[in-house]
């Protein structure tokens, strides 16, 4: 899989950037790559595409926050930005941008004649243990639909294209610009027959139990798009999608990061001069693991894909286990007498070796 490209890299600014600055940067990419200007160029519409996917990134704080500190990894596959936004939806952005629907005679969300319902969200939560294994959720929503026992005819005004053109004459020539029909709202069609008690644009609300696969791996602020399931627009045209944000629960003893799951693990002094066996929580259940005699506080050790897989399917992270010798915070006479005795021992004093790594080591060790 080819490397995704920097976003600011694609925009051709800097991190320092202002948001006029990310702004005008995509307006200028937007009318060099848009599709009207460069018909059949898939390279150019490939262009198109990713300069939307960075300025949706970067034009909005928050995103660009997490992008800032994690980038691509912040949204996972297919989820940092447009996701697989077709054509359509890339146009809804343009009244952020150009300050309206179409510009330049590039058609907007009328594009073609054929305007596209609003997306609904809908937010989900999932535990460790559901982004471990994948899973499917049923999801009730309600929907705008057209009504039962309505129907269209081709809006008299458009003729069915959906837009109104104007010829303007200009100093670089003729200019052509169109805008969304005013008479069906950019759908090409009006309604013929309505039947009592529904509202103008045709539609009903109806609820609907949704189907969502959710693949292993996702992250928290993840977006899944099922297409289709969001609401009708007006004069029967196609529906939006329903857009699942991934929200993740918290786990009471494991910690994420990644692909990989961090434990505290607390034992007692004599296991671990004696060595033990533990049982260690994991998203799959307990797993038992082996403390060796003579095991240093800060200890980590490794439990190979005990973590989570990657969304894009690239393996399994691992289980950290951070190991803590527990200290009592009041003890008896008695072990107070033992432990006075084991102070004067040799072999209690600490002598630390090479192979034993201080805490700054073991933190660059984590990281690398």
């Amino acid at each position: 899989m080819a490397q995704k490209q920097d976003f600011y890299e694609v925009l051709g600014v800097s991190k320092s950037s202002s948001s006029d600055e990310i702004k005008k940067a995509y307006r200028k990419l937007a009318i060099k790559y848009h599709p009207d200007k460069n018909p059949g160029d898939n390279a150019a519409e490939e262009k198109f595409k990713e300069a939307a996917e960075a300025y949706e990134i970067l034009s909005n704080p928050e995103k660009k926050q997490k992008y800032d500190q994690f980038g691509h990894q912040a949204f996972g596959a297919g989820s940092g930005g447009q996701g697989g936004m077709n054509m359509d939806d890339i146009f809804s952005h343009f009244g952020d941008v150009f300050g309206g629907g179409g510009f330049g005679g590039f058609g907007g969300s009328s594009r073609g004649g054929s305007v596209r319902g609003a997306n609904l969200r809908v937010r989900v939560k999932l535990d460790l243990s559901d982004i471990a294994s994948g899973v499917e959720k049923k999801i009730k929503i309600r929907r705008a639909v057209p009504a039962d026992g309505i129907t269209f005819k081709t809006c008299t005004v458009c003729k069915g294209s959906g837009q109104i053109s104007r010829v303007q004459n200009t100093i670089l020539g003729q200019m052509r610009t169109a805008s969304a029909c005013n008479g069906c709202n950019g759908s090409g069609k009006m309604i013929d027959k309505r039947p009592a008690g529904v509202g103008a644009d045709g539609l009903e609300r109806v609820e609907e139990v949704v189907s969502v696969k959710i693949p292993p791996g996702v992250q928290d602020g993840m977006q899944l798009r099922v297409a289709s399931k969001g609401n009708h627009g007006p004069g029967g045209s196609s529906a939006g999608d329903l857009i699942v944000s991934i929200e993740e629960e918290i786990h009471e003893t494991l910690i994420r990061e990644g692909q990989h799951l961090h434990f505290e693990l607390y034992i007692s002094f004599p296991d671990a001069s004696l060595g033990s066996s533990v049982e260690i929580p994991s998203v799959n259940g307990k797993v038992r693991m082996k403390i060796d005699a003579g095991t240093q506080s800060g200890k980590t050790l490794r439990l190979k894909g005990k973590g989570l897989p990657s969304v894009e399917g690239y393996g399994i992270g691992d289980l950290m286990v951070h190991v803590s010798v527990w200290t009592p915070k009041s003890i008896t006479i008695k072990e107070k007498a033992i432990l006075e005795d084991l102070r004067e021992s040799k072999n209690f004093k600490p002598n630390p070796g090479k192979s034993d790594k201080g805490f700054f080591e073991r933190v660059q060790d984590l990281f690398n």
